[in-house]
């Protein structure tokens, strides 16, 4: 039992783990351009009353963003604004400000 031991530990040893990559990064989308303008091109809002989007949950901004477009959060600038992206480019919003790094909001 001990040889069998040893040989498993042996082979574990020889044969190195894979190495784990990381997610990469989001490139920034380009239809940030709108979002920008009031929610900052990382996510932070320079303006009062808007929220800064850093680092919110992926899941939370895919479905704040699909609440607007189809109206169940009445915004009507929010539906305007988002009303002729396709869901690839809603995801790539909402991935690009989840991954923001957050700072307080002045």
């Amino acid at each position: 039992m001990r040889t069998l031991l040893f040989a498993v530990i042996c082979l574990l040893a020889a044969f190195p783990a894979p190495a784990q990559t990381p997610p990469s990064a989001p490139v920034q989308p380009r239809r940030l351009g709108l979002c920008a303008a009031c929610h900052g091109p990382t996510g932070h809002a320079s303006l009062p009353g808007v929220p800064n989007l850093a680092g919110q949950q992926l899941a939370y901004l895919r479905d704040a963003l699909h609440q607007y477009r189809d109206g169940s959060r009445d915004v009507p600038l929010m539906r305007a604004a988002i009303g002729p992206l396709s869901e690839a480019e809603l995801d790539a919003l909402a991935r690009w400000y989840s991954v923001q790094t957050p700072q307080p909001q002045s």
